[in-house]
């Protein structure tokens, strides 16, 4: 199987379910977050404050631009779909799946959006960057799953099933 890459809202369920995933289907697991924080030696919310959001994605285009994973379910950033190079990159090395979930759903979900590293690009707020961001996870998904409702175990589910019914 080719690799799996997990696009979403933050709060979506990316590196959680991610990690289930991977299991379920006996594959590496790789989260873009962690490598930037590895890689840098900060927090990403510390990237973002003490450089800025631009610094920020270019960080995070740079790694993933040199990401060469093999067998692996690669959970991004939610920011990841800002860049088109990155998002080329990814979509030529696998499967793009897009979690979607409701405004409402992200909202309740984000209870420390100040450590959390989130990306607002030009002072704009969770309402505007959900509907930045939407248009651009539809632009690159190959699949779309919807994680509103239900735990991660069900998503996952949904996910597999899935990919089942491509092969």
């Amino acid at each position: 199987m080719k690799n799996i890459i997990l696009i979403g809202m933050p709060g979506a369920g990316k590196s959680t379910l991610g990690v289930i995933l991977a299991k379920t289907l006996r594959m590496d697991f790789i989260d873009t977050d962690l490598i930037i924080q590895e890689k840098t030696g900060k927090l990403l919310h510390e990237i973002i404050g003490n450089n800025g959001p631009r610094a920020f994605l270019e960080i995070e285009e740079e790694m993933i631009c040199n990401l060469h994973p093999r067998h692996s379910v690669i959970a991004t950033g939610g920011s990841a779909v800002y860049s088109d190079l990155g998002m080329k990159h990814l979509k030529s090395e696998g499967m793009v799946i897009y979690l979607h979930i409701s405004f409402e759903v992200m909202a309740q979900r984000l209870r420390n959006i100040r450590t959390r590293g989130i990306v607002l690009v030009g002072g704009s707020d969770l309402c505007d960057m959900y509907s930045q961001r939407i248009p651009l996870y539809e632009k690159y998904a190959d699949i779309t799953i919807d994680c509103s409702g239900g735990d991660f175990e069900e998503s996952v589910e949904k996910i597999v099933s899935t990919l089942s019914g491509l092969r």
